[in-house]
């Protein structure tokens, strides 16, 4: 049997560190190759995984008029599956023009956060009228989280399958062994924006003045926080931006807790990151998020009082955060890349031949 030819909706640049397009290439480099073809756009230099992985190839995009070839690309590619569609003008273009080709193939989209886009003012209208015209009328859809499944639900009467984001745990590895830090390091990772509250950071280094608070990330509040940082002169506090994926695992294995305090998100990679390291997690419960057990991996917490209470339990016991740890490194294990690529495969075998296998018809 032919290997089914699957179109990717992303970058496989190397140095490409969205979280989604992250995602894209773990998966894409797991799939099987004897079984699924996979053509995907680049800017610069590909992800050395997907360069050695065969039946891979790559469409090289322009630095200007990129919007013209990936259409291109939608519309006369020879591909039965367009995987991991995203919001943007060629989508869009695409995705009014094949219903008048008669193209038989297949759209999937994934929802990767939750649906109430209007909630959150730091998304522009044109944003989520983009989403609306796109993603949403893929052929399917896939939720990477049972919140985020039952808010597409809610806000736009449609159903979607879960499949969860999934973490590398071969790479993401505990540290066991390293020496104790000298002072507690509590760690934040993520963009630096009103929503994921990494302002938290900087309230609870003012009340934990004997630990040590590090910040990874970039974003419009960057600026903000430094200045609040000196303005306050909190010594406790670093930040660390533009890490490479290796810098920042280092980042995960030399921290004793992780706290995310962002309240609107689908199921965080960080997440998922830390816990593979071995780290306690702190989280708002806003979102549900399946990767951490309260009480167990860690904690979930609703307003801001409440999660700097737990954070001060897991500063006070290292047994507490310990046991935590080798809990939720545990948990985190059933969400590896490996078995959840498994059943991306299954989704594609399955949904491949509902439209035929011959293109546009």
């Amino acid at each position: 049997m032919k290997p089914i030819r699957i179109l990717v909706d992303s970058f496989a640049d190397e140095d490409a560190f969205n979280a989604q397009m992250t995602s894209a290439r773990d998966i894409m480099s797991r799939l099987d190759p004897a079984r699924f073809h996979v053509s995907t756009f680049s800017l610069g230099v590909p992800d050395a995984r997907l360069v050695e992985r065969p039946s891979t190839r790559f469409i090289q995009l322009p630095k200007r008029c990129q919007t013209f070839v990936i259409l291109n690309e939608f519309l006369w590619g020879q591909h039965e599956i367009l995987f991991y569609i995203k919001a943007s003008p060629a989508a869009k273009a695409y995705l009014m023009l094949r219903s008048k080709w008669f193209d038989k193939r297949v759209v999937i989209g994934t929802i990767e956060t939750q649906s109430d886009l209007r909630n959150e003012p730091t998304i522009k209208p044109e944003q989520i009228r983009l989403r609306e015209r796109t993603i949403l009328r893929s052929d399917f859809l896939f939720s990477n989280s049972s919140s985020v499944q039952a808010s597409l639900k809610k806000e736009h009467g449609l159903p979607s399958d879960v499949v969860p984001t999934g973490v590398d745990t071969k790479f993401f590895t505990p540290s066991w062994d390293r020496p104790d830090n000298p002072r507690v390091r509590v760690l934040f990772v993520g963009s630096l924006r009103p929503f994921k509250g990494p302002q938290l950071l900087l309230r609870a280094a003012a009340q934990f003045p004997a630990t040590e608070f590090v910040i990874v990330g970039e974003g419009v509040m960057a600026s903000q926080l430094e200045g609040q940082v000196r303005e306050e002169r909190l010594t406790n506090v670093t930040f660390a931006r533009g890490l490479n994926v290796a810098a920042l695992r280092e980042q995960y294995r030399q921290a004793d807790i992780f706290l995310f305090p962002s309240h609107w998100e689908g199921s965080p990679k960080v997440i998922l990151e830390a816990a593979a390291c071995g780290l306690p997690v702190i989280a708002r419960r806003d979102y549900q998020p399946e990767t951490v057990v309260d009480g167990q991996t860690g904690y979930l917490g609703g307003g801001d009082d409440e999660l700097l209470d737990r954070l001060s339990k897991l500063i006070a016991s290292p047994d507490l955060r310990r046991d935590m740890g080798r809990a939720s490194r545990a948990h985190i294990e059933r969400f590896d890349w490996d078995p959840i690529t498994r059943r991306w495969e299954e989704i594609f075998l399955r949904l491949a031949p509902r439209h035929g296998r011959a293109g546009r018809g």
